[in-house]
């Protein structure tokens, strides 16, 4: 498709407005110019044009000046302007609101955060809020395959989840060193304190991280039939393969939570393999020391007529006695491995 001519108003207008990331004007999977909110609707009416619209954490008044340009539903607006929303996807007439978890990690825990995504005949907006690494690396990469990008408006929307579904992976990756190393530590000593509060940590992250991916399965599964926006059919495979993308992050997920639960429970199975081991080595020294104590406690007993309280050689006969049954115990438990 040839590029449009421009107009003579086409100059690069800078996104320099608060929580305006950028808006960008497209043709035939080539980036035409920034635009202002503004004109957004006279460029997405075009034929063969899209407008893709970033924002960051946007002030409601920004919002309205956007959902006056494609006339977006009121809720959906309500909606993106509160960062708890569950994931989801809604249909609006012929447009579509998308809302999606995201993930990264932070000083090595991870930080979750939401987009929000309007999509609708010749235009996408994406309302990032909290912890969301940046779409300008999925539009330049985007920007620089143009006959992909020419599919439009639905292409920006598969690099988008697609983009998010590979920081799903890239936290598990990273969730998945930890695990590692947990385990390591189980096959060498026992987890400490700090160790089970770690475990206990790693389990609730990745819990929260198949919550907020796995409902893109059922989202990717209603793009991929054309349910919701009329998607061309080569384009459906694509979200078929975020699809795949997103089962593969649960098995992963599910995997480590294995492997968590398994290290878990065999630190426990060795502090009380640890704490049998003591109570039997207590067990056996206990009946060792029983002996001298009961021979002690026999002749210190104040009776006046006792065998042997006289005999000249008693002293060292019952030491002897005391020592030839405490060194046979000693004997007996060490063969059965309780010393």
């Amino acid at each position: 498709m040839a590029q449009p001519a421009l107009l003579p108003d086409d100059l690069d207008v800078p996104s320099n407005e608060p929580g305006l990331v950028a808006a960008v004007a497209y043709a035939g999977g080539q980036r035409i110019k920034n635009i202002p909110i503004d004109q957004a609707r006279d460029w997405a009416k075009r034929p063969g044009h899209f407008v893709w619209i970033g924002l960051h954490e946007p002030e409601p008044e920004l919002l309205a000046r956007v959902q006056t340009q494609f006339d977006l539903h009121p809720m959906a607006i309500e909606d993106a302007e509160q960062a708890h929303q569950r994931p989801k996807l809604e249909q609006y007439g012929a447009a579509v609101f998308i809302v999606a978890r995201t993930a990264q990690l932070v000083e090595g825990h991870v930080a979750f955060g939401e987009t929000h995504l309007f999509v609708g005949r010749g235009y996408i907006v994406s309302v990032r809020h909290g912890a969301s690494t940046s779409y300008t690396a999925v539009r330049q990469r985007l920007e620089a395959c143009p006959t992909v990008l020419s599919h439009g408006e639905h292409y920006a929307l598969y690099g988008i989840l697609d983009f998010i579904v590979d920081s799903y992976m890239h936290v598990a990756e990273a969730l998945h060193a930890k695990v590692d190393a947990i385990e390591d530590r189980v096959l060498a000593a026992n987890l400490g304190r700090k160790d089970v509060e770690e475990v206990y940590d790693l389990r609730r992250d990745l819990l929260r991280l198949r919550n907020a991916a796995a409902p893109l399965v059922d989202v990717c599964r209603r793009l991929e039939h054309a349910e919701v926006l009329a998607i061309e059919p080569s384009m459906q495979p694509m979200f078929r393969d975020v699809t795949d993308h997103v089962r593969s992050v649960e098995s992963e997920i599910d995997t480590l939570r294995e492997v968590l639960a398994f290290a878990f429970e065999a630190s426990i199975m060795w502090n009380q393999a640890e704490q049998n081991t003591t109570m039997r080595r207590l067990a056996a020294w206990a009946a060792i020391l029983a002996v001298p104590t009961a021979i002690a406690g026999i002749y210190g007993m104040n009776f006046e007529h006792m065998p042997e309280l006289k005999w000249e050689y008693g002293y060292f006969v019952v030491l002897g006695t005391i020592a030839a049954l405490c060194g046979g115990l000693f004997a007996i438990f060490r063969r059965y491995k309780w010393l």
